[in-house]
Protein backbone atom coordinates (compact mmCIF):
# COMPACT_ATOMS: atom_id res chain seq x y z
CA UNK A 1 0.00 0.00 0.00
CA UNK A 2 1.41 3.72 -0.90
CA UNK A 3 1.79 5.83 1.91
CA UNK A 4 -0.01 9.37 0.40
CA UNK A 5 1.10 12.58 2.21
CA UNK A 6 0.35 16.05 1.25
CA UNK A 7 2.00 18.02 -1.55
CA UNK A 8 3.77 20.87 -0.23
CA UNK A 9 2.82 24.41 -0.96
CA UNK A 10 4.07 27.52 -2.29
CA UNK A 11 3.79 29.24 1.18
CA UNK A 12 5.47 25.99 2.94
CA UNK A 13 8.98 25.89 0.68
CA UNK A 14 8.84 29.91 1.17
CA UNK A 15 8.81 29.68 5.39
CA UNK A 16 10.77 26.53 5.32
CA UNK A 17 13.42 28.26 2.75
CA UNK A 18 13.43 31.50 4.64
CA UNK A 19 14.09 29.62 7.98
CA UNK A 20 16.83 27.68 6.49
CA UNK A 21 18.67 30.74 5.49
CA UNK A 22 18.24 32.59 8.82
CA UNK A 23 19.29 29.23 10.32
CA UNK A 24 22.52 28.86 8.30
CA UNK A 25 23.77 32.62 8.80
CA UNK A 26 22.91 31.67 12.75
CA UNK A 27 24.82 28.81 12.30
CA UNK A 28 27.86 30.19 10.73
CA UNK A 29 28.29 33.28 12.50
CA UNK A 30 28.30 30.91 15.44
CA UNK A 31 30.86 29.03 13.98
CA UNK A 32 33.30 32.04 12.82
CA UNK A 33 32.69 33.31 16.21
CA UNK A 34 33.68 29.82 17.67
CA UNK A 35 36.97 29.69 15.58
CA UNK A 36 37.93 32.84 16.45
CA UNK A 37 37.85 32.42 20.00
CA UNK A 38 39.39 29.32 19.62
CA UNK A 39 42.00 30.25 17.42
CA UNK A 40 42.94 32.90 20.18
CA UNK A 41 43.17 30.97 22.67
CA UNK A 42 45.51 28.58 21.24
CA UNK A 43 47.95 31.60 20.68
CA UNK A 44 47.70 32.67 24.15
CA UNK A 45 47.96 29.49 25.04
CA UNK A 46 51.50 28.71 23.29
CA UNK A 47 52.88 31.99 24.13
CA UNK A 48 52.14 31.00 27.96
CA UNK A 49 54.38 27.33 27.34
CA UNK A 50 56.70 28.95 25.27
CA UNK A 51 57.49 31.68 27.94
CA UNK A 52 56.97 29.21 31.67
CA UNK A 53 57.22 26.17 30.57
CA UNK A 54 59.92 23.67 28.95
CA UNK A 55 60.21 20.16 28.45
CA UNK A 56 61.84 17.57 30.83
CA UNK A 57 63.90 15.18 28.82
CA UNK A 58 63.92 12.66 31.32
CA UNK A 59 60.41 12.24 30.87
CA UNK A 60 59.05 9.11 29.13
CA UNK A 61 55.82 9.63 27.58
Amino acid sequence: MTTLKPKKTKIENAVVGAYQKIEDTVVGTYQKIEDTVVDTYQKIEDKFVDKFLEGDDDSAI
